[in-house]
């Protein structure tokens, strides 16, 4: 099921860029700060597809916001902030049920795994909304299907 997902997601990419090349100037009616809760709610449903094996959230994110209007940059920054409570909540419950297997003294690597963490996750994603103002999604949409197929020859 992974692998498919891998395979038909990086074909969708494909498709949606080369639709999105189309209507570019057509769909920036929008931007992040005269998006609507609705529209928010919209995009966090597109967040929702990437409970299926294979799919990405970030991609279901990037591209249910660009449906919605905003630009690809937009996009993007819309996707990263909508990460922060979903990757927060789900760090937290995991620190929750295993706050017991961890001993006082982890608690400063703990801290500065958190830390390096977040500094290498901020300059990612500084460095890839500099990356895609230049550039589109296909070169990934490929990485996706090229990935899928090594899997089926590497497992078979």
């Amino acid at each position: 099921m992974t692998v498919l997902s891998l395979f038909l997601g990086g074909i969708l990419i494909i498709l949606l860029e080369k639709y999105f090349q189309k209507q570019q100037t057509a769909r920036l009616n929008n931007n992040l700060k005269t998006l609507t809760t609705k529209q928010c709610f919209y995009i966090g449903l597109f967040q929702s597809i990437s409970m299926i094996p294979g799919v990405s959230r970030s991609a279901a994110t990037i591209f249910g916001a660009m449906f919605l209007g905003l630009s690809r940059k937009e996009a993007v920054e819309f996707s990263f902030m909508l990460a922060i409570p979903t990757m927060l909540s789900a760090t937290g419950l995991d620190l929750v049920k295993s706050a017991s297997s961890f001993e006082s003294s982890q608690l400063s690597i703990l801290l500065f795994g958190s830390l390096a963490s977040f500094i290498f996750a901020y300059s990612t994603i500084k460095w890839l909304l500099n990356f895609i103002k230049q550039r589109d999604f296909i070169p990934f949409g490929i990485y996706r299907i090229v990935l899928a197929l090594a899997f089926l020859l590497l497992v078979k």
